[in-house]
Order: C-alpha cells, then structure tokens, then sequence
C-alpha cells in the first residue's frame, strides 16, 4: 500500500489523541514508532514539517471578515471537489468552523502534496485541525463522532 502524509497524520491523531498526558514520546520514540508500522521516511519527515507548520501557522491567523464570501482559486479548486467545499460550508454555517479557521483548514490542505483530498480526508484534517484549537471542544467531539464512527472499516 502506497502511503502518504496524511495516513501518517492520521496514524498520529487516532495513536496519540487519547494517550495520558503523563506519557508524552519525544519525536525520535514516534518516528522510530512509524518506521516500524511501514511509514516511509520521507512521509513521516514531512508529517513531522506539517504539524510543526500548523503550529506556526495557528499563531499567525489574520482576521477574516465574517460576512465575507471565500472564493477558491484554481489551485484550490483543483484540491477540493465540490463536496468538500460544501462540507466547508456547511461546517462554517452551522459554527463548527469561523472563517479563521476554515482558512487555516485550507492552507493545511493546500500544503498536502496529495493532488486532490476526499471528503473522509478533509474529516480528519479539520479533526487534527479543531483539537488543537482552545475553546473548540465541543466542536471537535462533534466532528470527531462523525469521522471516527462514520466509516469503521477504513483505518489504516
């Protein structure tokens, strides 16, 4: 099986995302983890540059205008099919997602080498997106009900 970066940040999120805060692996213990469950080096380096990236781009967020309307340039488009931008839509509309965040949403996508991102992709990303974001619990357990109980088969 061919894996990508974003199966090693899902491997992360579903093997990290309930452990005891006690228990915190430094990145050699998970990289050595990864490499072990089949992992490509290059795919976890890069796994390890996106989250670092997220992190720094979770700082630097710039206000959005609430009432505005986004519209995706062809790059965008190209990425996200028109369910996933529905989906975008639908989580902003019923405040899951503000713009802010939907934005950052985007540019981790964007930052995916992947050529284009499947709504079940798209999930999991907003997933790893809202649990690192303070103040979005309910959210997060809201998203994290429908991806984790929507399809039971298709983990790694």
């Amino acid at each position: 099986m061919k894996e990508n970066v974003l199966d090693v940040l899902m491997y992360l999120f579903r093997n990290y995302m309930d452990d005891d805060a006690d228990a915190d692996p430094d990145r050699e213990s998970i990289q050595t983890e990864l490499l072990a469950a089949g992992f490509p080096s290059r795919e976890i380096q890069q796994a390890f540059e996106w989250l670092d990236s997220l992190i720094d781009r979770q700082m630097l967020t710039s206000p959005v205008n609430p009432g505005s309307c986004r519209v995706y340039v062809a790059q965008e488009l190209a990425k996200l099919d028109v369910e996933c931008r529905g989906f975008l839509l639908f989580l902003e509309q019923n405040g899951i997602l503000d713009s802010e965040t939907r934005e950052l949403v985007i540019d981790r996508v964007m930052a995916l080498e992947a050529d284009d991102i499947g709504l079940h992709q798209l999930k999991w990303i907003i997933l790893m997106l809202l649990l690192n974001q303070p103040g979005q619990e309910e959210a997060c357990a809201w998203l994290e009900d429908l991806v984790l109980d929507g399809v039971p088969g298709y983990l790694h």
